[in-house]
């Protein structure tokens, strides 16, 4: 009796390659969709920057002969110092977006309303925002000048001028960074653990103590992508530099993302803007590859 039981149930369960082909079943619709639509494009961006192509004749195989043009190009240096800056001072976002939240994550009446308010960046359009920084730039009628000829100061053109046009872009990115990251911050903050944050005070830690030792290592999960999400943001920048000034005054606030752009569209050089993306592409790559190499580090 005992061994047609056992029969019957090895015949009923699954075999060992069934259960080794299953998450691949399942997996496979993603699989062909994430090679069609994302690495079938970065391998044909990479084929496309050894050619020198206007998008509608023909190709013509020139090597490495754009590259070497791209590390000899000032305005390339000119980009990357640019993006640099904004990795470098993107990173207030998640520190602001912390406080932001800790400020938010309290059972106040009106807290909702208020919360809606810091939300509310986040929602809108990059080209919205862009938009509303540029009115409130304006030299002639916007916000700042008022309160600037308020203060007794003269106006200053932001956009106009070459040492300050991309910190003001950076402010407007800032903008909705900052919203972000309080969000991540949000989650996190009515995810901690209530038996721990008790123990905490057991033991008699108080404001910096119990936000440093107890609250901070519980949001690690939440700093990391706050902090992924928004380097990768700051290097990827495009939609305010385009709206707001067009990489000008004299290509003073270009990046990369717009460099490529406009040397493929405006320029129809399509291999050369390539050549851009994939050095973008692979600053992305290195910057992540990084991050993951610390997380796993740090999970062992």
């Amino acid at each position: 009796m005992t061994r047609l039981s056992s029969t019957a149930t090895s015949g009923n369960s699954p075999s060992r390659s069934s259960l080794t082909l299953a998450p691949w079943f399942f997996l496979a619709p993603a699989i062909v969709i994430f090679s069609l639509y994302v690495m079938y494009p970065i391998l044909q961006s990479v084929w496309l920057s050894f050619f020198e192509w206007d998008g509608l004749g023909e190709k013509t195989w020139v090597g490495f002969d754009n590259y070497v043009e791209l590390f000899d190009s000032d305005t390339f240096y000119t980009s990357l110092f640019n993006n640099f800056l904004w990795m470098v001072l993107f990173m207030l976002a998640p520190p602001i977006g912390l406080l932001i939240a800790l400020f938010l994550n309290q059972k106040v009446a009106g807290i909702r309303l208020i919360k809606a308010l810091f939300f509310f960046p986040f929602v809108i359009s990059q080209v919205v925002v862009g938009l509303v920084f540029a009115w409130f730039y304006d030299p002639s009628f916007g916000l700042l000048t008022q309160i600037m000829v308020g203060m007794g100061f003269d106006p200053v053109s932001i956009l106009a001028d070459e040492d300050l046009v991309t910190y003001g872009i950076i402010a407007a990115g800032l903008w909705p960074q900052v919203a972000y990251c309080m969000i991540l911050y949000l989650t996190g903050l009515n995810n901690l653990d209530p038996e721990q944050l008790e123990a905490a005070r057991l033991d008699g830690a108080r404001s910096w103590k119990m936000m440093w030792y107890v609250v901070v290592p519980q949001l690690k999960p939440a700093t990391f992508i706050a902090v992924v999400v928004t380097v990768i943001g700051a290097l990827r920048s495009f939609d305010l530099v385009a709206t707001m000034t067009a990489g000008g005054p004299w290509g003073s606030s270009t990046v990369l993302a717009y460099m490529m752009y406009e040397e493929s569209i405006f320029n129809y050089r399509m291999g050369y803007g390539a050549a851009v993306a994939v050095v973008l592409f692979l600053i992305m790559d290195i910057y992540i590859a990084y991050f993951l190499w610390r997380m796993l580090k740090g999970e062992r």
